[in-house]
């Protein structure tokens, strides 16, 4: 009875510890990648353009595929990558118009 006891107090005691460990690795795998990940506007293979217009939308197009209207290509320098980066923020007051002018919205 004795030895049973002893048995099921080692078996409590390894299984917290493996709890300890797995809970100990998952809270650094999310805090070394959690702070790390940043949603692309687009998938691989894509690129984001630009529908003409104030309030103008967005859209997704196949690398090689040109745009075609409503939607162009957002100037080179202002090309948002990444959700809430500096131009996926600065897109969300300002547009593209007829003449391909950047204009407030």
């Amino acid at each position: 009875m004795a030895d049973a006891r002893g048995a099921t107090r080692i078996l409590r005691v390894r299984t917290r510890i493996v709890v300890v460990l797995a809970t100990v690795g998952l809270s650094g795998l999310m805090l070394t990648t959690g702070c790390s990940y940043r949603e692309s506007i687009c998938a691989d293979g894509e690129y984001p353009v630009i529908a003409v217009g104030p309030g103008g939308g967005r859209d997704c197009l196949p690398d090689g595929e040109e745009p075609t209207a409503p939607y162009v290509r957002f100037p080179p320098d202002k090309v948002p990558r990444h959700v809430d980066d500096e131009w996926d923020v600065y897109w969300r007051t300002h547009g593209i118009d007829e003449n391909g002018a950047v204009i407030e919205t």
